[in-house]
């Protein structure tokens, strides 16, 4: 069974106080999102595998430790998860970068996928899916199963904010993923929008409505 981990780090909520602020403008909401992700990648990755390698020192020759394999991928859902992209490649800047466009029908709330595109050697990697907002969990299960056909070598849902009721759908029809959450609010409202959540990340990221 795969883990959820929701996350307490002191920044991380902090910087979510902030970020749930109707009055932050965006070019800080865009600045936070990215905090907040790269800090939320450091608990993500804490199980990456290891090798011994040699390194030659000023002083002498050392046995270290290096990630083994071809390393990572980020997947993030269009759009929002765009704004997540920079925060953890600046702590991995090594990894590829895919992305899946999806959006939901605000009718029957369920996602709608327009674009995919995924790194050659996907199979070889661990991927990362990030998306800011976890609510009816929809377009998460939805990249999750695409990015799945593609057999890679495990994946890993990464959000800011999650809804009961999104985590609980991800969990069962992914019960494989890891997901590693920034704060678990209280519930959907009728629209399908997390309360109290903080609003359309991806408008708020790029400014728009």
């Amino acid at each position: 069974m795969a883990k959820v981990m929701i996350m307490d780090h002191p920044l991380i909520q902090h910087k979510l106080t902030i970020l749930r602020d109707v009055h932050t403008a965006s070019t800080q909401f865009r600045a936070l999102v990215s905090e907040i992700a790269m800090l939320m990648c450091y608990e993500a990755t804490r199980d990456l595998p290891l090798e011994e390698v040699e390194t030659q020192t000023p002083l002498a020759l050392a046995k270290t430790k290096s990630i083994a394999g071809k390393k990572l991928a980020f997947v993030p859902i269009l759009r929002a998860g765009l704004g997540m992209v920079d925060g953890v490649l600046a702590l991995v800047p090594s990894a590829r970068v895919g992305h899946i466009g999806l959006y939901r029908d605000h009718e029957t709330l369920m996602p709608v996928e327009y674009y995919c595109k995924l790194p050659a050697d996907i199979e070889e990697r661990e991927v990362i899916v990030l998306d800011p907002m976890l609510a009816t969990g929809g377009s998460a299960i939805d990249a999750i199963t695409q990015i799945k056909t593609r057999n890679p070598q495990k994946i890993k849902f990464m959000c800011i904010i999650a809804a009961p009721e999104g985590l609980e759908a991800l969990k069962a029809a992914h019960p494989d993923v890891d997901v590693f959450v920034g704060a678990l609010d209280d519930c959907l409202n009728e629209h399908g929008y997390i309360v109290p959540g903080l609003g359309d990340a991806g408008d708020r990221i790029f400014g728009t409505k």
